[in-house]
């Protein structure tokens, strides 16, 4: 037990968030609980993390949690551990939503160098409907930047796609590789816009910045078999494009070979997408923890062979080693730092030189 490593999370607490800051104490090895001693609140050590308040213990979960995200069927686990059903969909969940909140935590900050990003969407069956599931991936780190799930395939399910692209990118010029769905023209011109401040009253002149780019690959098809491929550019220029294509050593032409290569290991690591599959999940927000977890143990935790070992958190700088699924799931999110509150009424009036308080 590390105190230097914990931090509080009473909303109260004037430390809330802080690490190092010397006011977390022991307060039982035993039971792994911490004192703050500026609050004077306990806490678990798995405060925070899927593990909060179960009974079975840290080592189990972790594994049914690892069979999962390796594309092990719900029912097969039942069947070889002897758990409820709903209790291994408890903990799928509860470990996908931890993943969903450490995902906005640690890459949706700005920090990536995205250069190059791939989107694309693919259905997924559900029990008595079908959904959409759009991803996106930054190219040069082969890094996972978020995905969604809605049940129509339309402008809405872009908009929200590439405005979390735009939370992950230090800045936006980028190209922007998709395919012939046309809900992605519009939505990239609006959502990399920025606002020009010029000081005059009213709304700022939304444009869009310097060095961003478009470029769609639309697949022609005659009786669900592919007749034609055309490679158009609608934001920018193709001597630009593919300067970033030789920059990010892509290939010479425009291609969204690597989101679908990320697509498949989804569908190999997540049992509900494999085709013709009956590992059917009922609702989408299982579906949508499900994806967060695969996800962000693609980010973390799994070396890839084209980035020389390194995992894509490694490649983007998000982290300097490859994590365990363990360490993934117990990372505590430290919330935000305490700000005291606004005092009302008027400011008290300064004492006069040489009167007591």
């Amino acid at each position: 037990m590390d105190p230097q490593s914990q931090f509080c999370a009473n909303e109260a607490c004037r430390d809330k968030g802080r690490c190092g800051a010397g006011n977390i104490r022991i307060h039982s090895r035993q039971e792994h609980r911490y004192r703050c001693t500026t609050c004077g609140a306990t806490f678990a050590a798995t405060r925070g993390t899927p593990y909060f308040r179960l009974r079975s213990s840290a080592a189990l979960v972790t594994l049914v949690v690892t069979l999962l995200c390796h594309g092990c069927p719900l029912q097969a686990i039942v069947a070889a551990f002897g758990l409820d059903e709903r209790t291994v969909a408890t903990w799928w969940e509860r470990a996908g939503a931890h993943c969903q909140r450490l995902h906005a935590h640690l890459v949706q900050t700005g920090q990536v160098e995205l250069e190059q990003v791939q989107a694309d969407e693919l259905w997924v069956k559900l029990a008595g409907q079908r959904v959409w599931q759009a991803m996106a991936l930054a190219v040069p780190s082969r890094l996972w930047l978020g995905g969604v799930i809605s049940p129509h395939r339309d402008l809405v399910l872009i908009r929200t796609l590439i405005r979390q692209v735009r939370t992950c990118g230090r800045t936006l010029a980028v190209l922007v590789c998709v395919d012939g769905l046309a809900s992605y023209v519009r939505a990239v011109r609006e959502g990399f816009r920025e606002s020009v401040h010029t000081g005059r009253r009213g709304r700022p002149r939304l444009v869009q910045p310097a060095g961003l780019l478009l470029a769609q690959v639309v697949k022609h098809t005659r009786k669900r078999h592919l007749v034609g491929v055309t490679r158009r550019v609608v934001i920018g220029t193709l001597g630009a494009v593919q300067q970033v294509l030789a920059a990010t050593g892509t290939g010479t032409q425009i291609n969204t070979a690597y989101i679908e290569r990320l697509n498949a290991t989804f569908r190999a690591c997540l049992a509900p997408l494999a085709r013709r599959s009956r590992c059917i999940l009922h609702r989408p927000p299982l579906l949508t923890a499900a994806m967060y977890l695969v996800g962000m143990a693609y980010n973390f935790c799994w070396p890839h062979e084209s980035l020389q070992e390194r995992t894509p958190a490694m490649a983007a700088g998000l982290t300097d080693h490859g994590w365990t699924l363990h360490e993934l799931l117990s990372y505590r999110i430290p919330p935000a730092l305490w700000v005291a509150p606004k005092r009302r009424g008027r400011p008290p009036k300064p004492r006069p030189a040489g009167q007591a308080a």
